[in-house]
């Protein structure tokens, strides 16, 4: 049993970190990319924007197919694609034809995150779920930790354009253990009521205020980090002249705090509560958040104010994302698939609207940046209190 467990964890964490790899390997060669094409950053911070829309919008496809037809067929389809997409961008002659082909590399690669959380709903419920979440995040941990890190390397001896070819290859090996390591996890006489069911669940989905305050709790608190993603390449490199490896380092710091954070997270649930855990932690985050903020708008600037207070910062977040996902999907198990894609089609469609203020608005320093993590918080703490009642203990 603990062996089918840590197989789980190990398989899903890849499969959900290919999607990452996408976006954090290639966030060191911005200014590169930028030069090559003679483009402002922002335009390049563009193509990042693209790839959340894809994942946004097309997540409401893969739940629905994920129920129709299991789990695996439509990770082989976007998995298929987002490796072909891979090739396109590295093969790209201007920056508009990178963003086209990063729209379609999130449209596959929203397959490998949408359906690892639906898995997850079919294996375990309560706490067990948050322990394989968990557990499955320490794999995909290692994302937001090498990509930035390998991609600053290929940077620094070829091309911004072998980054690309790389990222293929991890497509071809997310397809690799989908096909030889991941069992079918959907029971066939479920979600067998094709595309006029999806949208009925959906409605129904739109109506239940708790799978909604939950979701987008969970999508602030994501979008927070997005503005990150967004900016904090051009700040740090371009702003306080940290070299691209100084700059992957610094990214993976706080990474490794909200993936650290995370593994507390189901000891904490089952002793404390899930909603308890959770109001506690954005209300920490928000308290951080709103300090930075203050400090920044009245002139600091300084990279080590802005690098400490976002790495405590991201690390209350590893016991909110977890939490929030598996409370939404907990009552919504025979659609899971459906209701997973719903919540990741909300939260991505938040972060890209977060992201496109951050690269509209960027001015040269970390204000804009700061100002949309600080927006992140301070909604994300209002829904927790009025979604979540201090009465409610979390089984």
């Amino acid at each position: 049993m603990k062996s089918a467990f840590l197989r789980n964890a190990l398989v899903l964490g890849m499969l959900s970190a290919v999607g990452p790899f996408a976006i954090d390997m290639y966030l060191p060669a911005f200014p590169a990319i930028a030069r090559e094409f003679q483009v402002d950053v922002s335009g390049v911070q563009m193509s990042l924007m693209s790839f959340f829309l894809a994942v946004a919008l097309c997540q409401s496809v893969y739940g629905p197919l994920s129920d129709r037809f299991g789990r695996k067929p439509p990770l082989y389809a976007g998995l298929g694609l987002f490796a072909l997409a891979s090739i396109g961008c590295s093969f790209a002659p201007n920056v508009e034809t990178l963003i086209a082909f990063r729209f379609l590399q999130g449209v596959g690669s929203c397959a490998a995150m949408v359906i690892p959380r639906a898995i997850i709903r079919d294996l375990h419920t309560g706490h067990e779920a948050a322990r394989l979440m968990a557990t499955s995040m320490l794999v995909f941990s290692v994302s937001p930790i090498l990509a930035p890190l390998a991609g600053s390397a290929l940077t620094a001896f070829f091309s911004w354009r072998v980054i690309f070819w790389a990222i293929a290859l991890i497509g071809l090996g997310g397809l690799a253990v989908v096909l030889f390591l991941l069992p079918e996890t959907h029971k066939s006489d479920q979600g067998k009521g094709g595309i006029a069911q999806a949208f009925q669940t959906y409605k129904s989905l739109l109506k239940d205020r708790r799978f909604l305050g939950l979701t987008f709790i969970g999508g602030f608190s994501q979008a927070s980090f997005f503005a990150y993603l967004a900016g904090s390449s051009v700040i740090f490199i371009e702003h306080f002249g940290m070299t691209p490896s100084t700059y992957s380092m610094v990214f993976a710091s706080n990474a490794i705090a909200f993936i650290g954070s995370a593994q507390f997270n189901s000891t904490l649930m089952r002793r404390f509560g899930a909603e308890r855990v959770v109001r506690i932690a954005i209300s920490c985050f928000a308290s951080l958040v709103t300090l930075l903020f203050l400090l920044t708008v009245s002139g600091v600037d300084n990279v080590f104010v802005l690098w400490g207070l976002l790495f405590v910062s991201f690390g209350c977040l590893g016991f909110v994302i977890p939490s929030t996902a598996v409370l939404a999907l907990e009552e919504h198990g025979p659609v899971a698939g459906t209701a997973s894609a719903l919540m990741g089609t909300l939260q991505l469609g938040t972060g890209a609207v977060i992201i496109a203020l951050v690269s509209a608005l960027y001015d040269g320093t970390s204000v804009s940046m700061v100002s949309a993590i600080f927006f992140c918080a301070l909604v994300a703490l209002t829904l927790s209190f009025r979604t979540m009642k201090p009465k409610r203990i979390y089984p």
